[in-house]
């Protein structure tokens, strides 16, 4: 789309940017002051056209010497008494007004150039991102079935426990209940705890401050209650090797009892879980960023519409400055008139920064952060930004927000996500479907102070064969889809301790919901 399209070509060299300039306002100029247009009396639209033109093509400076070149064109051939540069006090405010106008077309023009280019960007990181992903996909699953023929091997015989010790850094240990004191302890245990075995067994206070003290207290309380209850235990702690080296540990334990039912000992195993513990944190690492690839995809799927709803604040601040003008220019200029105008340029483009920043914050990649968040709001702005979607396929959106819903405990833009890939959905599954399309957005409070999301469209409904593969990775009913958003929605609404589900509506359609727990202990 971009090669195709000679606005989105990369800039051309310096020079020719400001040629552009100069050129453009030249062309507004002679345009403006052409008998046979009859254009003398509105040439500003004209040299806003042209700085538009020089600021997208150049940015900000050649937008900037446009504008002055469109101030001096205005001031020598417009302003009373024309082909003069003299003073002219009476026409100031309508220069002022001009050139202001011109400023904010040009920079609005740039920034959006900017924005159209960082999409570009965008869209080429995602595909390198993507290629990445899966050759790390690959690799992992290359790992993982070496890694289930190893464990294969080691169950052949129970003559390679030593070897499957270190092999699985397991170290295995018998310590007796009466006085504490280990009763063995394997090779392997004393590597990794970071003990001597030429030094002996070491003491049970020894191996009580090697424990992390951090983990000091629940490691103790564990043992003490499999004591008292006579049972198995199981317990995750760290130790502290010397040099300050920590190492994530796994403990089982399992009671040994006498014939008369007395607990004698306990007998187990230590596995150093270590690289599993910096595993699982690649691996979440690795699913936001699968999570910010879907975000960005959808968000380039969505480019076309984003950037008309961005143009439309622009279109009004465009509309609203020459209003300004028209009221300037009068025979007695209005000048409160002329300030409203003013001020509702301003608000128009402050509605358009506002767009631009809401998509950025979606195209940003951060860590996950946890605050209060009100739903409703965040379900207003994905209809703000899903707006100009929908209206392209004559879609009505309704939203149905209960008042006075407390706040849920989540990461804003997971749940941005969430909301925006279920929306997309219904909007795509209603693109081919004849009769009234509507997509509904509704939030309730519900049971267990939990707070119900659910997002209704009049599409196609779901398939009854398919009803349980939705929600499955990489299974999609979509001739270009990747089969991960439901996918992803799936995740991001379980680690915040909720739940998301579909069904089919009647007579057509279908239903996605999720709720979400307003108590602050939520699943990490």
């Amino acid at each position: 789309m971009f090669r195709s399209n000679p606005f989105l070509r990369p800039r051309p060299p310096v020079i020719w940017c400001y040629g552009i300039a100069v050129l453009s306002v030249s062309a507004a100029l002679i345009i403006s002051r052409w008998d046979a247009l009859r254009l003398e009396a509105a040439p500003v639209s004209l040299f806003l056209l042209a700085v538009m033109l020089s600021a997208w093509f150049g940015g900000l400076g050649p937008g900037v010497l446009a504008t002055s070149l469109s101030a001096l064109a205005f001031y020598y051939y417009f302003l009373p008494p024309i082909h003069s540069l003299g003073l002219k006090l009476e026409e100031i405010p309508r220069l002022v007004m001009f050139m202001v106008s011109n400023l904010l077309v040009g920079s609005l023009s740039a920034a959006q150039r900017s924005a159209t280019e960082s999409l570009r960007q965008a869209r080429d990181d995602l595909k390198g991102t993507v290629q990445q992903l899966q050759r790390s996909n690959e690799v992992l699953q290359a790992e993982s079935r070496e890694r289930k023929h190893a464990e294969s091997k080691l169950r052949q015989s129970e003559s390679y426990l030593a070897e499957a010790q270190r092999l699985s850094h397991t170290g295995s240990w018998v310590w007796d209940v009466a006085g504490r004191d280990a009763l063995y302890l394997s090779d392997e245990w004393y590597r990794v705890h970071g003990f001597d075995p030429r030094e002996g067994m070491p003491s049970w206070e020894k191996r009580l401050q090697r424990i992390h003290p951090e983990d000091r207290a629940k490691w103790q309380d564990t043992i003490e209650r499999a004591v008292s209850e006579k049972s198995d235990y199981d317990v995750e702690f760290r130790i502290l090797l010397p040099g300050d080296a920590v190492k994530y540990l796994h403990t089982v334990g399992h009671p040994v009892l006498n014939a008369s039912g007395d607990l004698l000992q306990f007998v187990g195993s230590s596995t150093d879980i270590t690289e599993r513990k910096q595993a699982e944190e690649a691996l979440r690492q690795a699913q936001a960023d699968l999570a910010h690839v879907s975000r960005v995809t959808t968000m380039g799927e969505l480019m076309a519409s984003l950037a008309h709803e961005v143009n439309q604040p622009i279109a009004a601040a465009v509309t609203d400055a020459n209003t300004g003008l028209r009221w300037l220019t009068r025979d007695r200029p209005d000048v409160e008139e002329a300030r409203e105008a003013a001020l509702r340029v301003v608000k128009d483009a402050t509605r358009a920064a506002d767009i631009i920043k809401r998509i950025r914050l979606l195209f940003t990649k951060s860590a996950p952060e946890r605050e209060l968040v009100d739903v409703n709001e965040v379900i207003r702005e994905m209809i703000v930004l899903l707006h100009s979607e929908a209206t392209r396929y004559k879609i009505f959106l309704r939203a149905e927000l209960a008042a006075d819903l407390p706040p849920v405990l989540g990461d804003r833009v997971q749940l941005q996500q969430v909301l925006m890939n279920l929306m997309v959905n219904g909007i795509e599954a209603m693109k081919a479907m004849d009769g009234a399309r509507e997509l509904a957005v509704k939030s309730q409070a519900a049971e267990n102070q939990q707070v119900l999301v659910s997002v209704s469209d009049s599409g196609v409904g779901i398939p009854a064969e398919q009803a349980d593969q939705i929600f499955n990775a990489f299974f999609t009913t979509k001739s270009n889809g990747t089969g991960m958003g439901l996918r992803i929605s799936r995740s991001i609404v379980e680690s915040h301790g909720g739940r998301l589900w579909a069904a089919n509506n009647l007579p057509r359609g279908a239903s996605f919901c999720f709720t979400l727990p307003t108590k602050t202990e939520v699943s990490e």
